[in-house]
């Protein structure tokens, strides 16, 4: 048997894992600072939920990649492909829980879709959403934590912001008032050009007229000042004030990543009004680090009675951004160890010294095989370890050991605690 892992799907070794780890933690460490608490939601989802057409929609892409499976009680079930839908699940489950009720959540989550570089079958979210508010307040937290976050893992990113109020405008004016199976084309085009994006709006049934309207106001560049005397439909115009008042909230709080664009669509059916997508700003990943909006019905829609509850969120795709963090770091690491311990003729002492570094915090490996030293040197090497800590006999009498740096070759005669102050 030839042994295989599932298309679309991957193991990750040691030196992606502790990637992950690094970007996981970076996250985590700004979602709380910004005040939002952790929640878990089950991978399992009813197949009506996901499909309910407040949530995906049955023409978006997200539920035609949708995993299903069936249990032993002949129940539809599905994988969940984002956890925006569980969240939403859960708030019209728990009535009392105190608004604005902001969570986020790490989680696995599944497509089966196309898979290219940054892109799989199984991946890791972490999601923020603020949840029974509709100020523009909450989408600029969002929109700051999502800045700080990459700010935190070094990656220079743009974030493009648009409104979906805004584009229902644009598309009525075209006298196209069933718009998501437009939105959904225009979504493509940054991947497919206006080219592709007009051979799918024609194949769909759109007349050329209304399509030269749609892209006579959806092109590059354009601000939000000029829209301003082209957009006449009242819900586009609602869509313009929502995002001038969210951009003077941007630049209150120094989000300078943030620009308008008017052709940003994401292509799930549940985003009602603002929506924002994140990029490496040099393209060596062309897939989008973060993306989300607001999801004004989807709750109310799970609640029953057609009610809106606002709520505003983005997810963070783990897996893309550790891609771009390997991208741009040339020195991968295969360990998590900050020192190696090689002991020469002191095993008994070098094992009380390994213990009292790692007491006080210190990550610490040690020669469990008691090879020579340059076989020690050449697996420390090869794991990325920093440092090599060398206790021999010679300098047990002075109460010292030696601290070679991998990187450099400088060795220094140190005690423990002078060490331990160098390696923190």
């Amino acid at each position: 048997m030839e042994l295989q892992t599932a298309k679309g799907v991957r193991d990750i070794p040691s030196e992606e894992k502790i990637v992950k780890n690094k970007v996981v933690d970076t996250l985590k460490e700004v979602f709380e600072k910004y005040g939002f608490s952790p929640l878990e939601t089950p991978i399992l989802e009813r197949y009506e939920n996901l499909a309910a057409k407040f949530a995906a929609g049955e023409e978006s892409d997200a539920l035609k990649e949708t995993f299903q499976l069936t249990d032993q009680g002949k129940r539809k079930l599905g994988l969940r492909f984002d956890l925006t839908v569980p969240l939403s699940r859960y708030i019209a489950m728990n009535p009392q829980l105190k608004m604005p009720f902001k969570r986020y959540e790490m989680g696995i989550v599944f497509r089966d879709g196309p898979i290219k570089i940054g892109r799989y079958r199984e991946f890791t979210q972490m999601d923020i959403d603020t949840i029974g508010t509709n100020s523009m307040l909450a989408d600029a937290e969002i929109l700051a934590t999502v800045q700080e976050s990459f700010k935190q893992l070094k990656l220079d990113i743009i974030i493009k912001i648009n409104n979906r109020k805004l584009l229902n405008g644009v598309l009525k004016q075209a006298g196209i008032k069933e718009s998501e199976e437009a939105i959904i084309a225009i979504d493509k085009l940054d991947k497919i050009g206006k080219e592709g994006v007009v051979k799918e709006l024609t194949e769909r049934g759109y007349k050329n007229q209304q399509i030269e309207t749609v892209f006579s106001l959806i092109k590059e560049g354009i601000t939000l000042k000029q829209l301003n005397g082209k957009i006449t439909d009242i819900e586009g115009k609602e869509g313009l004030v929502e995002l001038e008042e969210l951009f003077n909230y941007l630049t209150e709080m120094n989000v300078s990543q943030a620009v308008f664009d008017i052709s940003l669509a994401r292509g799930l059916a549940y985003y009602t009004g603002t929506a924002f997508e994140v990029f490496l700003k040099e393209r060596a990943i062309t897939s989008s680090l973060a993306g989300g909006g607001r999801y004004d019905k989807m709750i109310g829609g799970f609640a029953g009675g057609n009610r809106e509850v606002p709520a505003v969120g983005i997810s963070f795709g783990v897996a893309t951004i550790m891609d771009a963090l390997i991208l741009k770091d040339k020195q991968i690491r295969k360990t998590v160890a900050q020192v190696y311990v090689i002991p020469i003729r002191t095993l008994t002492a070098s094992l009380k010294i390994v213990q009292q570094l790692r007491e006080k915090g210190i990550k610490a490996d040690f020669d469990l095989t008691q090879r020579g030293m340059s076989k020690n040197l050449d697996y420390a090497s090869a794991l990325g370890i920093p440092y090599v800590l060398i206790i021999g006999e010679k300098e047990l009498k002075e109460k010292k050991v030696l601290l070679r740096d991998m990187s450099s070759g400088e060795q220094n005669l140190l005690t423990i605690n002078e060490v331990v102050s160098k390696l923190r």
